[in-house]
């Protein structure tokens, strides 16, 4: 992800439904957690019946719940409340005064199959199935946590993303102190296990013996309990109504109503172009033509769909609880194609390219894109990643000081994944570029582009975002995602990215704790916008009137930026196999790595995959070297990297592997054969190795 453009800005700034918690009103505090009015976060003692919601439920919050900037105004968006549940990648939050993990035996990262074991002290149970959701618990271990006062949440993150539209049940017993004390529940959650609630909570009885009772069927032991609270999961609808219904009357309007069969229909999307600009051999080896233009996308957004605009919606019929964002006219999404050389001849397979971190579209002129494109024959065509585009930085340092616009980032994300469809449209219909003279090869009548298949390979944020995109889109059906991940609240305070994030929203929200509820809270909005809210739909369940896709995620072990445990827990979700082995001995800490991750083999190379590349340990030339902070050790002109921590920080030390699996040829050419129609995970590593990027040899 890139960075420093937000930088400079931000320098410049300094079905088993439990019963709903009776009485839950928008403004009431849980008593089962007063370390902060929202915790325990997720739960459902925060929502209220709701007819027409998928659910039956919808969130329920206020502004005098949440945490309050440095101006006084709540963290609130009031956006929230159109959920009809939480996050499916939602951490689960509480805080337990004087917890000691080891003591306790409290599932880590590095041995998530823990998970299960009978005497579990943390334990998250799907109140339908009665199953155990795979998890790991942490504190959180930032600087700025632990010397906050009561400032270490426990933090209780789903190994592969809980279901949507299902209701969990979190238990936590036995828990202990480092002197291997018990910890005493509260007396507020103490009276609800006791069958004698009394105030405040006394209305919630009813709801939690339900959960009681399913509790026990577990063979979690009542008297057991330090604390329980059931959360529940957004909808599929819920999550991603509003993009498909862009989607598909987008398209409509031009002629195709029908995404799911995999052909073009209609007429190709309005589109101007700007400028071509060709090349001399001397100006590029690998790029024969650049063109830029742009492409008419409807709108619907507030002010004309520029930064800052949000959904207005259609009214909703009796009995529905929907969200239909209304068309506001249309816009003009810039984009930037570049023709490799081969295509002047041969016609090269188009593909989307997203940008990087509040990047820009000129990032596909980046010298890997380049050698990808002349290597293999590719045409790259990128438009903003608008809701994270440069153009969006001024809103990002707005909503960073004031959390209750989280809205406007998230709704502009959506019509960006809009905007990308439109122009894979463009790509893919013969009478779109293909017709154009600027698209045109050696011969007047050669068209420079294959227009029997689209593909997306693109990195970093492009990967993020990327991964809603594949699940959205009709029009390709293989992708692959670079350097990728997915959860902004998960792998953002794992990213060295969030330090520049926090040069704006530690001002405003001066405390550790308040910054981690917030990015959860707003991960229910974000979750439209990013591969976390389409997850469970990006592969083999894809969402209504989309075909099926198949998706190649490439990963750098130890990456500074996009955390690898959020890329684990991506491949979980979305059903990859894992190229074997994953990391040569030493490189990970791990029990099991790659845990319930299938193996990559030749019999399942058609479909999905998981693979690692590693940069290798810290060098400094041919010599092994102490991993210095990575400013320091690129100074010294050191290569490589640690493993990344297994706490909730950003890995520091060494060179940031983030850039070398796209740097490196080996895997350019798996991504090429895998962007094929009958496309294969090939094997182009060393057998019985891990995968290295470039300049770490064998």
């Amino acid at each position: 992800m890139l960075k420093n453009r937000f930088a400079v800005a931000a320098i410049t700034v300094a079905a088993l439904t439990l019963i709903p918690a009776a009485g839950a009103a928008a403004s009431g505090c849980d008593p089962l957690d007063t370390r902060s009015c929202i915790l325990p976060f997720p739960s459902n003692f925060n929502t209220v019946a709701q007819k027409g919601s998928d659910t039956g439920l919808r969130l329920n919050f206020s502004a005098s719940q949440f945490p309050k900037n440095n101006k006084g105004k709540s963290g609130f968006a009031p956006e929230l409340n159109r959920n009809d549940g939480f996050s499916p990648g939602s951490a689960l939050l509480t805080y337990v005064p004087g917890i000691d993990m080891a003591a306790s035996g409290a599932v880590p990262i590095t041995d998530i199959a823990q998970y299960s074991k009978a005497n579990a002290p943390i334990v998250v149970i799907d109140a339908k199935t009665g199953q155990r959701q795979a998890i790991w618990a942490e504190l959180d271990t930032h600087a700025d946590a632990i010397s906050e006062a009561k400032g270490q949440l426990l933090m209780i993150h789903p190994a592969k993303n809980f279901i949507e539209g299902h209701t969990y049940i979190v238990a936590l017993r036995n828990l202990k102190t480092s002197a291997g004390k018990t910890i005493a529940a509260g007396p507020a959650f103490a009276s609800l296990r006791n069958g004698k609630p009394t105030g405040a909570v006394k209305a919630r009885r009813a709801g939690y013996e339900k959960i009681f009772k399913t509790l026990t069927k577990a063979k979690i032991a009542r008297a057991s309990l330090y604390l329980a609270w059931d959360f529940t999961i957004a909808s599929e609808r819920n999550l991603s109504e509003r993009a498909l219904s862009m989607r598909n009357r987008s398209f409509a309007a031009l002629g195709d109503s029908n995404l799911a069969d995999g052909k073009v229909a209609g007429k190709a999307p309005v589109y101007t172009i700007d400028k071509t600009e060709d090349y001399t051999v001397g100006q590029s080896a690998r790029i024969a033509r650049q063109v830029t233009g742009h492409v008419t996308v409807p709108c619907f957004l507030t002010k004309g769909c520029a930064t800052g605009g949000t959904m207005s919606y259609a009214k909703s019929k009796k009995g529905k609880f929907d969200s239909i964002p209304n068309q506001q006219g249309t816009m003009q999404a810039l984009f930037i194609c570049r023709i490799p050389r081969a295509a002047m001849t041969t016609p090269a397979r188009p593909s989307h390219y997203g940008h990087g971190l509040l990047g820009s579209p000129d990032e596909i002129d980046a010298g890997n894109v380049d050698d990808m494109a002349s290597e293999h024959n590719m045409m790259f065509c990128a438009t903003p990643e608008i809701g994270m585009a440069d153009e969006d930085v001024p809103n990002a340092i707005a909503l960073l000081g004031d959390m209750s616009k989280f809205s406007s980032m998230a709704d502009r994300l959506q019509q960006g994944l809009l905007n990308e469809l439109i122009l894979g449209r463009l790509m893919l219909n013969p009478a779109g570029f293909a017709a154009a003279d600027a698209f045109k090869g050696a011969s007047p009548s050669q068209s420079v582009i294959d227009t029997s298949a689209l593909y997306y390979d693109s990195n970093s944020q492009g990967a993020i975002l990327g991964g809603a995109l594949t699940a959205l889109s009709p029009d390709f059906k293989r992708a692959v995602l670079g350097v990728a991940g997915m959860n902004y609240s998960l792998l953002l305070p794992r990213s060295t990215d969030f330090d520049t994030y926090e040069l704006i929203f530690k001002p405003a929200y001066t405390s550790r704790l308040d910054r981690i509820l917030l990015l959860s809270a707003i991960q229910n909005l974000w979750d439209r916008g990013e591969t976390n809210g389409y997850a469970q739909h990006v592969t083999t369940k894809p969402l209504p009137g989309t075909p099926k896709h198949n998706v190649l995620l490439h990963v750098a072990l130890g990456d500074h930026q996009v955390a690898q445990v959020s890329a684990e827990v991506e491949a979980r979700t979305i059903g990859l196999s894992g190229r074997r082995p994953a990391y040569d001995a030493g490189r990970s800490f791990d029990t099991t790595p790659l845990w319930n991750i299938a193996p990559l083999s030749s019999g399942n190379a058609g479909g999905s995959g998981l693979v690692i590349w590693d940069s290798g340990p810290c060098r400094i030339g041919s010599v092994f070297a102490t991993c210095l902070e990575n400013d320091a050790f690129d100074k010294l002109g050191g290569v490589g990297n640690p493993i990344a921590p297994t706490g909730s920080l950003a890995p520091r030390f060494g060179r940031d592997p983030h850039s070398r699996p796209r740097s490196t040829p080996d895997a350019r050419q798996q991504k090429s054969e895998f962007l094929k129609p009958d496309g294969k995970i090939t094997e182009v590593c060393p057998v019985g190795s891990a995968c290295h990027s470039v300049g770490w040899a064998y």
